[in-house]
């Protein structure tokens, strides 16, 4: 009867179900359980084989540069990062309520790696997430206007409940890019969270974006009521070597 159970299990795809009913088995303890417990631990072991399966689907889906978590970011080097200011967005509440994040700094001072922490954090309580770095995001939405996809990825984009654009700011927007740039923003507006990464200070974002009343527009819906994160000092790579 127990092969014949686990084979029902492996046709059902019940993967989590199986291994804790084949583990339960061989450790012997099942004459210990009552049948309600015994169902119940079978049933939270796919339920949570299942979740975990979602998660990494996500987190493969958002594209992160590298692996980052919230657990390991340095809170000891100085610069000015407040601990308890950051662990308000751990959980993630800020994605359900459609706000944005700017985090600024110089080169290497962490600014990605809190974005990407972020990132996974959404992913784990279940937020769609999508990672670009700002050229390829470009690159990509030039290429498919060339062949003519370029309407399927921005409703892809506007689909994600979190965007990280990283890297923002290493070089002023043409015409195409603004265009661009201000369409993502507008269909997220006050629906959908952002998180930018930049060493450019917000305050000059205005000069990089370019062209007066499309900056104006963009950052308005944009940073006006935006978290922000402005990390100083050095680069924490230079320290590390």
């Amino acid at each position: 009867m127990t092969h014949e159970i686990v084979q029902l299990m492996q046709r059902l795809k019940l993967t989590g179900m199986q291994a804790s009913f084949q583990g339960l088995i061989q450790s012997k303890n099942t004459s210990s359980l009552g049948n309600d417990e015994f169902i119940n631990l079978l049933l939270q072991a796919e339920w949570e084989e299942r979740e975990n399966k979602k998660i990494s689907r996500r987190l493969q889906s958002a594209r992160f540069r590298y692996r980052a978590s919230m657990e390991e970011i340095d809170y000891i080097t100085p610069r000015g990062l407040d601990k308890t200011y950051l662990m308000r967005f751990a959980d993630a509440s800020f994605v359900k309520k459609g706000e944005n994040i700017m985090i600024t700094g110089a080169t290497g001072v962490g600014k990605s790696y809190i974005a990407t922490a972020l990132g996974h954090q959404a992913c784990l309580f279940g937020y769609r997430t999508a990672y670009y770095g700002t050229q390829k995001l470009f690159a990509m939405l030039k290429m498919s206007k060339a062949d003519e996809s370029y309407i399927k990825e921005i409703k892809q984009l506007e689909k994600q409940d979190l965007l990280i654009i990283d890297d923002f700011g290493m070089q002023p927007l043409d015409q195409n890019m603004r265009m661009m740039l201000m369409e993502i923003i507008e269909d997220r507006h006050q629906e959908k969270s952002t998180i930018i990464a930049s060493q450019i200070p917000v305050g000059k974002w205005h000069e990089i974006i370019g062209e007066s009343t499309i900056a104006d527009a963009i950052l308005d819906r944009l940073v006006h009521t935006a978290h922000r994160i402005e990390l100083k000092g050095d680069s924490l790579r230079k320290k590390k070597n």
